[in-house]
């Protein structure tokens, strides 16, 4: 079973100004993937909390929506930027999760003014970060989708 733990900001700068921002506060390492597409970064570290490596992709958040429909609208629709969190260990869905909640509890720290989602599987909505509001977590279960806005609403951009 493939897990995924994606990290979604509202960055008002570019995808490379994000990406070396990200790299050098988390002190990343750059990888050079010749099979990623233009414009999209991966970066490496040391996982925190067990041996092993811990890649970062960046790219353009493709899942949100600029204009939904109502029943389509998404909790990352206002999101630029996706951050994937991936662990190169044993697979561990649970230490996944972990390591990708303490890059999401750092990124919150050092970037301050910009709001961000911490998501499981592309559907599960872990935690999100608002400016001026702190960070939440969310019950377990509570999805990205409209059927679910009022959990999430007062802690993402609309």
């Amino acid at each position: 079973m493939s897990t995924d733990d994606n990290i979604f900001v509202a960055a008002d700068r570019s995808l490379e100004d994000f990406g070396r921002w990200l790299g050098e506060t988390l002190e990343l390492e750059a990888v050079r993937d010749a099979d990623l597409e233009d414009g999209v970064l991966r970066f490496r570290a040391s996982a925190r909390t067990v041996e092993g490596d811990l890649y970062l992709t960046v790219e353009p958040n493709v899942y949100g929506e600029v204009d939904p429909a109502p029943e389509d609208v998404s909790a990352i629709d206002r999101y630029q930027c996706l951050i994937d969190v991936y662990y190169a260990g044993p697979k561990d869905e649970e230490l996944q999760e972990r390591e990708a909640r303490l890059v999401f509890d750092d990124l919150a720290r050092r970037q301050p003014e910009v709001a961000m989602i911490l998501s499981h599987n592309m559907a599960l909505m872990t935690a999100a970060y608002l400016p001026g509001a702190g960070v939440h977590t969310f019950p377990r279960g509570t999805t990205l989708d409209v059927d679910d806005i009022e959990l999430w609403r007062p802690w993402v951009v609309a």
